[in-house]
């Protein structure tokens, strides 16, 4: 009889794509395996999920709001109704495991599994850990973390260390330099720097970037790739048409990311955890400006991970426009700095987390 899986959470990419990744890694070692997802309805792991190939049932559960409102009842209520559904899908498609991955549906799923005797297996992507993930712990039988020093949170005993999973086509970036500034339309002679807020893009990021227009449209040695974000492409291309400077080229997406990274010799970025993750398995110079908009301020958790291993460089999100053109010239003029950060960066990179994680998961369910 086949085993089968079910993976729960989601809320937003950070939590989805690692829970997809899990699931083909789990599919590679074990083709037979059935997996069913269980995310929250209306939230984007619905729409993802499937377009990946993988079932998915939805719970009707909510984020508590962070202040004393009547709101907070409605969530309460739909707490309760997604215990109820959580235990009747374990009751009917009897999982040989339950893998939570954070966000909103891991809560009732990661309970239900417990009550219901189920194998729980957690997955951490930050170095703060996430709330559901912390109260969770208890009843997990492993906890598999992407930082180390995780013992503040979990019982060293079920703490394991295995990275966080990356995009597969992303570890060839570094054998596709000559391609990637082709893609790009970028000259090879200069040096490259990536400013990416991701597919929405980050307000902070892009004021920063206006800021220091004239500045970079002085910097002969120097070109810039600016993901802005859909969000924000159509206002800031017409309020630029006259004042971009050459060496400047504005994107609302990055089509091909392995691309981007490829040619790029600093990054700055946010700090999620799988920007992080992606940035260590490349090695890569990066300039961290950490959203303060995300709960519990992970990313600057995420942030200082590697700054206090002199593997990247920080600046706050209200400090970003005013520094970051004195810490991007810094960096350009002083080649042994880039090899030192991007040396440092490259140690605290684990291959494989998707398979490491898979592996955890089998352990578990073959006893």
């Amino acid at each position: 009889m086949s085993k089968r899986v079910i993976i729960s959470g989601g809320g937003t990419g950070g939590h989805i794509f690692p829970a997809l990744s899990i699931a083909n890694a789990l599919k590679r070692l074990e083709p037979d395996i059935e997996i069913l997802f269980v995310g929250a309805e209306g939230k984007m792991e619905m729409e993802k999920v499937p377009e990946a190939g993988y079932d998915i049932v939805g719970l009707p559960v909510q984020g508590l709001l962070r202040k004393i409102t009547f709101k907070n009842i409605k969530v309460l209520i739909n707490l309760l109704k997604s215990l109820r559904k959580a235990k009747s899908i374990i009751r009917t498609f009897k999982p040989d495991a339950v893998v939570g991955v954070g966000g909103y549906a891991s809560g009732p799923v990661g309970i239900a599994a417990k009550k219901m005797k189920v194998p729980l297996v957690l997955q951490e992507q930050n170095s703060y850990a996430g709330i559901t993930n912390r109260y969770l712990a208890k009843y997990a039988e492993v906890i598999c973390v992407a930082y180390e020093n995780m013992q503040k949170f979990f019982k060293p005993e079920k703490t394991i260390l295995t990275g966080n999973p990356v995009r597969k086509n992303l570890l060839d970036a570094r054998l596709s330099k000559a391609e990637a500034y082709k893609f790009y339309g970028l000259d090879p002679d200069r040096k490259t720097i990536l400013v990416t807020g991701g597919s929405l893009g980050a307000r902070t990021l892009n004021r920063m970037m206006k800021r220091a227009l004239d500045e970079i449209a002085d910097m002969n040695d120097v070109q810039v790739l600016w993901q802005c974000g859909g969000y924000y492409y159509k206002q800031l291309a017409e309020q630029l048409q006259d004042r971009l400077p050459e060496n400047v080229k504005l994107t609302a997406f990055l089509k091909r990311m392995d691309l981007a990274y490829a040619c790029a010799d600093i990054v700055v970025a946010r700090a999620g955890a799988g920007t992080i993750s992606e940035l260590c398995l490349l090695g890569k110079v990066s300039i961290l400006v950490p959203s303060p908009n995300v709960a519990e301020d992970h990313q600057t958790h995420n942030a200082m991970a590697l700054v206090d291993k002199d593997a990247a460089i920080m600046m706050k999100d209200d400090e970003a426009e005013d520094e970051f053109m004195e810490v991007v010239s810094k960096l350009v003029d002083n080649a042994a700095a880039r090899h030192k950060l991007s040396e440092n960066i490259t140690k605290l990179g684990i291959k494989d987390s998707d398979e490491l994680i898979a592996k955890e998961i089998l352990k578990i369910i073959n006893g």
